[in-house]
């Protein structure tokens, strides 16, 4: 198989992992994908990632207190979140979202079940490691930019090594609570989470996957 063929069959295999198996990842795994993830491009070779990554009891600590902060408080990201989606990207966010109720059984109306759902976001869908991303606030949007980066290549080094992941933005919405929790200035930003682990193959939530669009829907070719 040559690299072109290796890399598409990791991007095909990857997938957002919304339910976990508790035992943890070895730690030489775990830093042989943050080593990989290091070597995407960056704005002036900048690097402006620090990553804070929990383990064991560390990890539920975090996935109770942070529950607990989400049932309470208002949102309040350092990068703001979208304001729309629309069009065509309101169309495939609909679409997931259907696709997992329908995985786990929520139906549509029952306001109740999909705010249970979401909720799963805050405990990391069983998670047993988060990684915290974040940017240089200096940085703004070129720093979230090259974040994004690393966040794919995360995602992807953890695929050649069996290991599930999902990026998360939705714990990013409670900034002031993960500053507080992991003593982060005000330089820093924070940008989403890495919630990974084994897969639980069983799990409903982990039976469906997205589809993407095809080039003639986001590709305009001149000349």
């Amino acid at each position: 198989m040559g690299d072109y063929d290796t890399l598409s069959a990791l991007l095909a295999a990857r997938h957002s992992c919304r339910a976990f198996r508790p035992d943890p990842v070895d730690r030489a795994d775990i830093e042989r994908i943050l080593t990989a993830a290091q070597r995407v491009p960056t704005w002036c070779n900048s690097q402006p990632w620090q990553v804070v990554v929990t383990s064991g009891e560390e990890t539920y600590r975090l996935r109770a207190a942070l529950t607990a902060e989400a049932a309470r408080a208002p949102q309040n990201p350092d990068l703001p979140f979208p304001t729309a989606y629309t069009g065509a990207r309101q169309e495939r966010r609909r679409t997931c979202g259907w696709q997992l109720y329908a995985a786990v059984g929520v139906a549509r109306g029952d306001r109740a079940a999909s705010a249970r759902q979401m909720m799963q976001n805050f405990a990391f869908f069983g998670a047993p490691h988060v990684a915290l991303i974040t940017s240089a606030t200096e940085l703004g949007g070129y720093g979230a930019l090259d974040c994004g980066g690393f966040i794919t290549g995360f995602t992807l080094a953890a695929q050649a090594l069996g290991i599930a992941t999902i990026a998360q933005a939705a714990p990013a919405g409670f900034s002031p609570f993960l500053h507080d929790w992991f003593d982060l200035g005000p330089e820093r930003m924070v940008l989403a989470v890495v919630s990974f682990g084994h897969a639980d193959p069983d799990h409903p939530a982990n039976s469906f996957r997205t589809s993407r669009a095809p080039l003639d829907e986001w590709v305009t070719w001149r000349g």
